[in-house]
């Protein structure tokens, strides 16, 4: 601090600003920083993870239960993805994709039990 003969008081403090509310030292703001791109790959390979295995999870109790009713819990799945995949969600998207290809392969074969039962 500078006294009014002009030397300064190296043990003392300088204020900048007087009248800020950080000037009397007792108030400390730290700020947590943002995550870090590494941070933030980790979180959604952590993610992708997760949701592979509740997917496959899904898959071996599907295992039990109707082509039919299959295809229903697939569609009723891949309608989740649409709204993220328009707000521009790559990882929903790919989810999209790979309901669609099961979709896909799903109505086959639904197709197929329909015919065969057709035929008896």
């Amino acid at each position: 601090m500078v006294k009014k003969d002009g030397t300064s008081n190296p043990n003392s403090p300088v204020i900048s600003n007087p009248g800020t509310p950080r000037s009397d030292g007792e108030q400390q703001v730290r700020a947590t920083p943002p995550p870090g791109p590494a941070q933030q790959i980790r979180l959604s390979q952590q993610q992708m993870i997760a949701q592979q295995h509740q997917l496959h999870l899904q898959q071996l109790s599907l295992a039990n239960q109707t082509k039919y009713t299959q295809l229903l819990s697939v569609i009723e799945e891949m309608g989740r993805d649409i709204r993220p995949t328009y707000a521009g969600s790559k990882t929903s998207s790919e989810r999209l994709k790979r309901g669609i290809v099961h979709a896909r392969i799903l109505v086959r074969e639904c197709l197929m039990e329909c015919e065969r039962s057709a035929r008896t």
